[in-house]
């Protein structure tokens, strides 16, 4: 179970929104003679276990990379297993989101999706959307040119049928049209597996956002990782393009 139940609101805190790569649960298992599919599970584990602790660091907004619009490309039998995975956690879970005050989200295309996994995906966001703890968004056949692509679509829908000028288009306004719309950017994204790099994960949302790569297997990932990682990022200073001194100014106010 998820230990105890979230207070109602967090605020002011220098991390917000943390976003996690989930890599390396293939070569767990491998390493440990099993089947790919047991990777995976063990790998949602660790993530529901780590919840409490990303909360009791004041992290307010959680985003997970679960599966990507490049995974469908896998086996069909490691996809499968992913599936009954999510299936599974789904109907588990909710229950606990929901006592835990856990609004949940779903960012991607679900199109791809069986019937019965939609209806859980979308019965999931519907019942906790008043929560006000953590918001843990999934993003599932997610890829973030995909994402960007489909936000401009609609931007020039809504210009060609004169719903908006285009004086009208702004950052605010294209953000407003991504699957992120009302999440703050992520402060720091967490990539565990060993590999440098974001693979098509939220490309807009990460100009701004600190990277931390780790040799550690997701499904070894604990609140000590947790722990190392969040202070690697204290000793950071995010400058957002200004220079040395305007940050020091700010830490001296």
């Amino acid at each position: 179970m998820i230990p105890d139940i979230l207070p109602a609101s967090r605020e002011d805190f220098s991390i917000k929104h943390l976003a996690l790569v989930l890599d390396g649960n293939g070569r767990w298992a491998l390493s440990r003679g099993v089947s790919i599919v047991e990777g995976h599970r063990q790998g949602a584990e660790a993530l529901r276990n780590i919840l409490r602790n990303v909360w009791d660091e004041g992290i307010q907004y959680l985003t997970v990379y679960a599966f990507s619009t490049e995974n469908w490309k896998r086996s069909k039998l490691e996809i499968s297993g992913i599936m009954q995975i999510l299936r599974y956690n789904l109907k588990k879970n909710l229950n606990e989101f929901i006592e835990n005050n856990i609004q949940i989200r779903i960012l991607g295309d679900l199109g791809k999706f069986s019937k019965d996994l939609i209806s859980l995906m979308e019965d999931a966001v519907e019942k906790t959307k008043k929560n006000t703890g953590l918001t843990l968004s999934f993003a599932l056949n997610y890829g973030g040119r995909s994402e960007i692509t489909r936000a401009a679509s609609h931007i020039a829908q809504k210009l060609a049928s004169q719903e908006i000028t285009i004086d009208e288009i702004n950052e605010d306004l294209f953000s407003g049209h991504l699957y992120t719309a009302g999440l703050p950017d992520p402060d720091l994204l967490i990539r565990t597996g060993g590999d440098i790099r974001i693979s098509n994960f939220l490309l807009w949302q990460m100009a701004y956002t600190e990277f931390l790569f780790m040799d550690t297997l997701w499904p070894d990932f604990s609140k000590k990782e947790l722990t190392e990682s969040l202070n690697e990022y204290k000793k950071r200073q995010r400058r957002f393009g200004g220079d040395q001194r305007t940050v020091l100014k700010k830490q001296q106010k």
